[in-house]
């Protein structure tokens, strides 16, 4: 029997998400499996920022030249997330993000015996190729599967691991390449990817909310990036992402010919060892995400773009100890912006979440792509001053963009 209090079930309606709670051993192995994930990512993906200065004496190259081996990687990246967010709604999230995770680690092996630099290159890019599985449908399947109330924390969680693994990446082939070379650094990166993929999947619980749909062609696939680029509120937080994505790398690819050269001279290693200022983006990644589900997004977006802001301003001092607390500065505010960045886009996007993650990771990579490589030019042309220059402009548009998304409202 029926009341208007209590209506009939729609027979056609979807059923209600069942939520991971958090404090749950669900919760807590999605937030392991998902932080391997982001390691395995972004170890594979950066592990060539530090070896840019020898990848540029070995190969004749200059240091713009160099930077293309991490940029060829996040641009096809970029282009690779679109055809990952479509695949996944066919495919399902977890097995693509396996398939994904164990190719590019075997990529990565093979990049550690490309003979020639145009080799290399195209090694690197069909990583960046593979690694699209994984990025775009991790933050969907977050979205899906973690109750609203503790999604910032999930999502800064997972961010925790991309730190993670940028700073794995970093620091283990500097060390690798100080004691042996830069091909052995690149294979020990490969293979512990590997072992990622296997924690991986063996630890993430299958998709519960996720419900799989046949192939209806590319329309319905058009359609949904065209409603989420029609939000403002969507496309000011895309413009962070790729601002702030640009800004960061840039200071992560060229910091390293500063630091090698007088008056510092630093080695590999030590150069390697600085990079463990990663551990800031790990601890402000879930702090930003816990903040923003207490405080709202809006006022823990715009303090990590100042944060990072100011920590950029230092790295003008010319003291190394003033160095790396500006980048270690300029890292957290980073991850905290990005972690409140990435999950708004989750939880402002009411219908079809993969496509919302893969345009918001699309302008993520294109900005590491495309800025990264321009703030080679800034380098060239004003050392490290003009690197400086170059990023605070892109701070400023950031908060222009923090602004925007601000008075649009969750």
């Amino acid at each position: 029997m029926t009341t208007p209090d209590h209506p009939p079930e729609r027979p056609d309606a979807p059923p209600a998400p069942v939520w991971t709670r958090r404090a749950s051993v669900a919760f807590l192995r999605i937030n392991v499996a998902l932080f391997l994930s982001g390691y395995a990512i972004f170890s594979q993906l950066y592990c060539v920022q530090p070896l840019l200065p020898d990848l540029a004496r070995v190969f004749s190259l200059s240091a713009a030249e160099s930077s293309l081996a991490l940029s060829v990687s996040t641009g096809c990246l970029a282009a690779s997330i679109f055809v990952a967010g479509a695949l996944s709604r066919g495919l399902g999230r977890k097995p693509l993000m396996f398939a994904s995770l164990i190719v590019a680690a075997l990529l990565e092996v093979a990049v550690a015996f490309a003979p020639t630099w145009p080799v290399l290159l195209l090694l690197r890019a069909l990583e960046g190729l593979a690694l699209g599985g994984a990025p775009a449908v991790a933050m969907a399947y977050l979205a899906e599967e973690i109750e609203p109330a503790g999604l910032g924390t999930a999502m800064g969680l997972y961010i925790g691991g991309n730190a993670a693994g940028g700073m794995a990446g970093r620091v283990v082939t500097g060390l690798v390449a100080e004691h042996s070379d830069w091909r052995m650094a690149l294979a020990a990166i490969g293979g512990l990817g590997l072992l990622a993929a296997l924690g991986f999947v063996a630890l993430l619980p299958a998709s519960r909310n996720f419900r799989p749909e046949p192939s209806r062609g590319l329309a319905p696939h058009v359609a949904a990036w065209g409603r989420h680029l029609r939000d403002p509120g969507l496309l000011a937080l895309f413009a962070i992402a790729f601002l702030a994505m640009g800004g960061f790398v840039s200071v992560y690819n060229y910091v390293g010919f500063r630091l090698m050269a007088p008056p510092y001279g630093l080695g590999q290693a030590a150069v390697g060892a600085i990079f463990t200022v990663y551990l800031a983006g790990i601890v402000a990644s879930p702090l930003a995400g816990a903040s923003a589900d207490r405080f709202g997004r809006a006022k823990v977006l715009a303090a990590g773009i100042a944060l990072s802001g100011a920590g950029l301003l230092l790295t003008l001092a010319a003291p190394l100890a003033i160095v790396v607390v500006g980048i270690a500065l300029l890292t957290a505010g980073f991850f905290a912006a990005h972690t409140v960045a990435g999950g708004w886009v989750g939880a402002r996007a009411r219908a079809d979440k993969a496509h919302a993650s893969s345009l918001y990771l699309l302008a993520y990579y294109l900005g590491s792509s495309v800025l990264g490589a321009l703030g080679g030019h800034f380098w060239e042309w004003g050392a490290w001053a003009g690197v400086v220059g170059f990023v605070g402009l892109l701070h400023v548009g950031q908060l222009a963009a923090a602004r925007v998304v601000s008075r649009r409202g969750a």
